[in-house]
């Protein structure tokens, strides 16, 4: 380390090195908007990038909200890259209209389009991370933030050194380089530098929720507590250590409890339910977290819903931001954007005649109808008997038509000696209701004859009287 360097400068370079905020020759973006903080870390970065040995490119973006003060903020930051020998990408971009589109907070559009923008040029010139001028400033005011709203261990945490971004197929790692170091700090870095920062008008406005807390809020609580920032932070601190030893906690009964298919996660109820509160509330939040990528949006409230709803019988659904639903099942919870994704089955939509003998072909099946002697119902070999069965031709007949199920459908279950509503036997033999109108549903002019893949009817079951034997067997394709 330089003994040349600054204080500050010494200081985020070890903040910097004890994080692992950069690895030599890497390529960090740096987003600069102008303000003091940011100016602050660019400079630092520039002087330390032979020390830690890494490039820099500068990233600025207008989000079109002030107009022509947006537009002198882009020139500043252009000059500065050029003074300091930067490469800088500088776009301008719509947020007014990415807000109404997306019906966002106007905060919430312009992180969504920023860090978008920030991703789609870390990926054009190669670079590893992107840091930002987060300061401790912006720590206490994340943390209160998430009081607010109401929030969990990991709300309390607040920013950290390193954390991942992502939305929509776009990612990014974010650096903190400045997370100890205070606004008033920056500010007097610049001072004494001779910089002259800009000064962002939008801070000034109570209409956004930060500004308030950072106007306000803060202010008020300094009355209570004059070091109620400290306090603030030192809760972080051991929310981050508490986090890390309950997540480590958790990814042991992940391997125990969860699965992981087909863009959703299934989970084993039995064993789930026996977890404690706790650990079901981060498992279900790790679920979430890696359907989609991040928690944005997703509540405390949201995880308490699914929490108060593990008991609920099978068939519950609850939906999520992002399409997400959380479905009950009778053996399983399933956590996915599309419960029927998982269903053996194809999607079955209309009524099919089956060619009997021969082969039927639909959408997602293919239905071979053979004619057998009886003694060919014993050798079921390898076929799957799931999709193969075997009925009484005399009593089944050759006119046969395949479909979903209707309401008011009955049938008597192999082994029943009465009817039965199908909407019950469906219930009874724990088919996932996300299934049901998708089996396929064998049926003749008098009687549905067989519920593919679960049961047929008792009444054309094969017997020791019967003559000949219809084979239907179901294939996918």
């Amino acid at each position: 380390m330089d003994s040349t360097n600054s204080e500050l400068e010494n200081r985020v370079f070890r903040f910097m090195r004890e994080h692992y905020l950069v690895a030599a020759g890497w390529k960090l973006l740096v987003a600069v908007s102008g303000g003091p903080d940011s100016v602050c870390l660019l400079h630092i970065l520039a002087d330390l990038q032979k020390e830690l040995d890494i490039t820099l490119h500068v990233a600025h973006l207008d989000h079109q909200l002030r107009g022509a003060e947006s537009e002198a903020d882009a020139r500043y930051v252009s000059g500065l890259a050029d003074r300091l020998g930067i490469p800088a990408t500088l776009e301008r971009r719509d947020v007014r209209n990415y807000r109404a589109k997306r019906r966002l907070s106007l905060e919430e559009a312009a992180r969504e389009v920023r860090y978008t923008f920030f991703a789609e040029v870390a990926e054009s010139i190669g670079a590893d991370s992107v840091a930002v001028g987060h300061t401790t400033d912006d720590q206490v005011e994340t943390i209160l933030m998430h009081l607010v709203r109401g929030t969990g261990t990991r709300g309390l945490r607040g920013l950290q050194p390193r954390s991942q971004w992502r939305l929509e197929g776009k990612s990014i790692t974010i650096v903190r380089p400045l997370l100890e170091v205070t606004r008033e700090e920056t500010a007097a870095y610049c001072q004494q530098r001779g910089l002259t920062p800009r000064v962002d008008s939008s801070n000034l406005s109570l209409s956004l929720l930060r500004n308030r807390i950072r106007r306000e809020l803060v202010p008020l609580l300094k009355k209570y507590n004059p070091q109620v920032s400290q306090a603030l932070l030192r809760t972080a601190s051991i929310a981050s250590d508490d986090l890390a030893f309950i997540e480590e906690e958790v990814g042991r009964l992940w391997s125990e409890t969860a699965r992981e298919q087909e863009n959703a996660i299934i989970l084993n109820r039995e064993k789930f339910g026996k977890l404690h509160t706790a650990a079901k509330r981060h498992l279900l939040r790790k679920a979430i977290e890696k359907l989609l990528g991040n928690l944005k949006d997703i509540e405390t409230r949201h995880i308490d819903e699914l929490v108060d709803a593990l008991d609920k019988p099978a068939g519950k659904v609850i939906t999520l931001p992002f399409g997400l639903i959380f479905s009950i099942e009778y053996e399983r919870y399933l956590l996915t954007t599309d419960p029927a994704a998982l269903s053996p089955f194809p999607t079955l939509e209309g009524e099919f005649t089956l060619k009997v003998p021969g082969e039927t072909i639909l959408p997602g099946w293919r239905i071979e109808a053979a004619i057998v002697e009886p003694a060919k119902a014993k050798e079921k070999g390898s076929k799957d008997e799931a999709f193969t069965a075997y009925l009484d031709l005399t009593k089944a007949g050759d006119r046969l038509t395949v479909r979903g199920r209707k309401s008011g459908d009955r049938f008597q279950p192999l082994g029943m000696d009465q009817t039965k509503k199908l909407s019950q036997f469906m219930i009874d033999a724990r088919i996932p209701h996300a299934w049901r109108d998708r089996i396929p549903i064998i049926y003749s002019p008098e009687q549905i004859i067989w519920v593919v893949g679960w049961r047929i009817d008792e009444r054309v079951k094969v017997t020791n009287g019967t003559e000949k034997v219809l084979c239907l067997e179901f294939k996918q394709r």
